[in-house]
């Protein structure tokens, strides 16, 4: 295992991690696939193409800690921060990009585990900016893994795709059955303050949810095709410009506990909003919509302090973002 704050360079295990079959989804829908190839444009997996991150925490001690770490450009992190007085156990890493935005044949990868008793934060440095595509696309795989005893946090900010951009994102989390999972999303339009609402080629989305034997928990896929299918029904966007989702895997209480929470933290925004119990009382969950994204990203964090107060019985943090 690497230490902490360590990239690994050169030897067969890098070699092995730019093999296709590790970056690359292990199935892109049709809608994004067609767009394959295209021949003025960088080949995928050339220097700055691929991105990865190799997150690895462990509870040691008092407090959790990064005990593996790989890392390749355009993807890194800062250094964890234990910045919440109320859980100064808890690390908070932001996940960064050394590019403004995400392009054309751009293919990252993300992997985290947090291991038995361990606690950890997950979030971006800023909006994840999907720039107009002219040829091929642009993927991320997300893969999280959390085991017994577990807490991970995933709460990323939003993601805006630019007129004709082409993406598909899928998040698999592997989860022990005693742990816990809070998993955010947010998802613009497009560029609302330019006017800019839906004229993205493709965007596509996969949740899934699994136990360690790879049972399939719950799943919540997301195909956007605007010039083939309305996005503005009331299954979709409904004609808002943002829509959040937060899930919470966890047995520390009852599903219906959890959703109970969630709804009352939405209640209070006036938007339109909603929640429920997720598949098999695993957890819970919640959508929102709005406008504009400071009020849809307000709610959100309202969602994510009820939960914290509920499952942990602390508050949330103000976020460290500056």
């Amino acid at each position: 295992m690497l230490r902490a704050g360590v990239a690994e360079s050169g030897g067969g295990a890098a070699a092995d991690r730019l093999a296709p079959e590790r970056f690359e989804p292990p199935w892109v829908p049709e809608a994004v696939r067609r767009h394959a190839g295209g021949p003025d444009m960088l080949p995928v997996g050339s220097p700055g193409k691929v991105g990865l991150l190799e997150l690895a925490f462990e509870r040691i001690g008092e407090r959790t800690e990064l005990t593996g770490h790989y890392q390749k450009a355009p993807l890194h992190i800062t250094r964890p921060l234990y910045h919440d007085p109320a859980r100064p156990d808890l690390p908070y890493v932001m996940l960064m990009m050394s590019g403004g935005g995400v392009l054309q044949g751009d293919r990252y990868r993300i992997d985290a585990s947090c291991g038995a008793g361990a606690s950890v934060h997950l979030t971006t440095q800023g909006a994840t900016r999907l720039y107009r595509m002219e040829q091929d696309y642009a993927t991320q795989r997300v893969d999280l893994t959390v085991g017994p005893g577990g807490y991970l946090e995933y709460l990323p900010d939003p993601t805006i795709p630019f007129g004709g951009s082409r993406y598909y994102q899928r998040i698999a989390v592997t989860a022990d059955r005693d742990a816990t999972v809070v998993l955010g999303e947010t998802l613009l339009a497009g560029r609302l303050a330019r006017g800019e609402r839906h004229a993205y080629t493709a965007y596509c989305g996969d949740v899934e949810v699994r136990d360690p034997d790879g049972r399939l928990l719950f799943a919540d896929p997301v195909r956007l095709v605007p010039a083939e299918l309305p996005v503005t029904g009331p299954a979709v966007m409904a004609g808002f410009g943002v829509v959040s989702s937060l899930y919470v895997v966890s047995g520390l209480r009852p599903a219906q506990e959890i959703a109970d929470a969630l709804h009352t933290a939405l209640a209070a925004t006036g938007l339109r909003a909603g929640a429920g119990v997720l598949p098999g009382d695993v957890g819970a969950w919640a959508r929102v919509l709005g406008d504009r994204s400071p009020e849809v990203l307000a709610a959100s964090t309202a969602m994510w302090d009820a939960v914290r107060r509920l499952l942990l019985g602390v508050p949330a943090p103000d976020p460290r973002k500056q």
